[in-house]
């Protein structure tokens, strides 16, 4: 065996209470993952009807999208109701059973809660809107006066993520911020009855019996907009403002709601869970899970990487000291709702393996065998990492990305920016669940995005029969990680630069071959490979992960 170059401890094995540490996370996307009624559209009767499937993977928790009543502007993240179920995806009652369903076989359940914007037909805007300016009704959003002789200009000329002005007038001449769609006014988090509103959210669904939340954008919510707004160009350009001090982006103060959120938080017993979407600089994601915050908060440094030895061993490492120092897991995504699914990233041929399909350059040529090889095998190297990995519906497939019909398109990206960015509905087509049938047994009436015929090759029914496919392989590797993880303790070995190996706690070890050659293996014996076919004589084939046990003093748990 080789020489142990490094040691990175991440924390202890987690009480129940703190299950999250080194959870496997499932999300369910809920429109797109099966619908029970017939509609084209998913729904909660179709996920209780594929809760044995969900169980069969062994994950620990179920992460759903936005469920709520919604116009669909945004995916459903245009929330009209905080409290209720769409009536397209169900009641109610239906939550609750399917909660109940999943806690019944030990899988906890996460919510999507989107604080820092509403949908435009929320009751809380309508009444904004209606009462005028400088109502108690209207401050719970962001309004100002705009600009110009007869305020007929934007308060600023910003730009919203989504291509459109950052800025909408209302009849009697105030403007509004969203930044986001026009349909997606934002909080204003400067009124504590926002504040107030946002702690009966949580505790209307904690008192349902959610074990927690997915905190949409939280490095937004808190605003700092002075009388003189700056410019776009400043707002874009790093160094303008202090760290912490953007005017409405990772502010500091963004901190102090999330304190108020614990308390509501530790009142649960077991207390309920936090994960924070953020997109900020790996140093700065330690805000969000500081001490009285968040629990998680989403590491997206592998997602954007690309098929790198070194750069998958300075990221792991960088992950594992900071998830060290702020004493919370690291966390392992490469796939969700928002990007090109990773079997076809690590399968393009030429461009940029993470702006394919979000914009209109040329277009690389993918290689779907390769893609899905790379697929599985850094799965399974995630999956053998100290901390909790999220998994996106339909990776467990190996479900590539589907390039759908621009005049079939329903993401705001592709419309507003006038299709200059394809969007993210590739990674959204409903899954198919069998090789025929209508919608691919999605569900009776066909599909709200258009699915290829090439998905019959992915269908669950038909990997279910194929012990070498990748729902079989996803299956295997979360049975025998539940066995495996005993502490959050990993030590580096060295196998070559092109190769990312790393030593357990209980004697058995991961490696993942980067490289286009075989690399020797350690002695010892596999316990699961990403492909049995890149195995040989003692050497690991290229794009191929193994998990082995080591020679020596056999742990029980290894006794496979």
């Amino acid at each position: 065996m080789t020489d142990v170059v490094t040691d990175v401890v991440t924390g202890q094995v987690a009480p129940d209470e703190a299950w999250w540490r080194q959870a496997v996370v499932y999300q369910i996307y809920p429109r797109s993952f099966a619908d029970g009624n017939g509609d084209g559209i998913g729904d909660l009767a179709g996920m209780l009807s594929r809760v044995d499937h969900i169980v069969s993977l062994g994950v620990d928790a179920v992460w759903l999208s936005p469920f709520y009543p919604s116009a669909l502007v945004d995916g459903g993240y245009d929330v009209d109701d905080y409290m209720d179920v769409d009536p397209r995806i169900g009641t109610l009652d239906e939550l609750d059973r399917l909660v109940a369903a999943l806690h019944a076989h030990g899988i906890r359940v996460i919510v999507d809660l989107v604080p820092n914007h509403s949908s435009d037909r929320h009751e809380k805007f309508r009444a904004a809107v209606a009462a005028g300016p400088g109502s108690p009704e209207r401050d719970l959003y962001i309004f100002r006066d705009g600009r110009g002789e007869h305020g007929e200009l934007p308060p600023a000329q910003w730009s919203s993520l989504m291509g459109d002005p950052a800025w909408t007038r209302v009849p009697d001449g105030q403007w509004y911020l969203h930044l986001f769609t026009k349909e997606q006014p934002d909080w204003n988090w400067a009124n504590p009855a926002v504040h107030a509103y946002f702690l009966e959210v949580l505790r209307f669904w904690g008192d349902r019996g959610v074990d927690g939340f997915r905190v949409d954008v939280a490095n937004g919510l808190t605003k700092r907009l002075a009388a003189d707004l700056p410019t776009q160009e400043e707002l874009d350009t790093p160094g303008t403002f202090e760290v912490g001090d953007h005017p409405l982006f990772d502010r500091d103060d963004v901190q102090d709601v999330y304190r108020e959120w614990r308390e509501v938080f530790d009142a649960y017993d077991p207390p309920l869970m936090a994960v924070a979407e953020a997109w900020v600089t790996p140093d700065r994601r330690l805000r969000y899970t500081a001490s009285g915050g968040l629990d998680q908060a989403f590491g997206f440094d592998l997602l954007r990487a690309t098929w790198d030895a070194a750069s998958f061993r300075r990221i792991i490492e960088e992950s594992c000291a900071l998830a060290e120092r702020a004493d919370v897991p690291a966390t392992w995504v490469f796939s969700n709702h928002d990007v090109v699914r990773h079997a076809t990233r690590y399968g393009l041929v030429g461009g940029d393996e993470n702006d394919w399909l979000l914009s209109r350059g040329a277009h690389p040529v993918e290689d779907r065998d390769l893609g899905l090889r790379r697929a599985r095998a850094v799965t399974l190297l995630a999956l053998a990492l100290p901390g909790s990995a999220y998994l996106y519906q339909g990776e467990e497939l190996g479900l590539p990305e589907v390039m759908v019909p621009d005049d079939e398109r329903q993401d705001p990206v592709f419309w507003r920016k006038g299709g200059k960015e394809i969007g993210r509905d590739g990674c959204r087509v409903p899954l198919p669940w069998t090789k025929d049938g209508s919608s691919f047994g999605f569900g009776d009436g066909g599909a709200h995005l258009p699915q290829p015929e090439w998905f019959a090759r992915y269908a669950a029914d038909l990997q279910e029969q194929d012990p070498s496919s990748t729902l079989h392989l996803y299956r295997r590797a979360l049975a025998l990680r539940t066995r495996l993880q005993a502490a959050a303790r990993m030590e580096w070995l060295d196998l070559g630069d092109e190769v990312v190996a790393f030593q357990r706690p209980g004697g058995w070890c991961s490696v993942t071959n980067f490289g286009t050659a075989p690399v020797p293996l350690p002695q010892g014996t596999v316990l699961l490979a990403s492909d049995d076919r890149g195995l040989q004589d003692g050497s690991l084939g290229p794009d191929t992960t193994a998990w082995l046990r080591l020679d020596g003093p056999v742990d029980p748990a290894l006794d496979v």
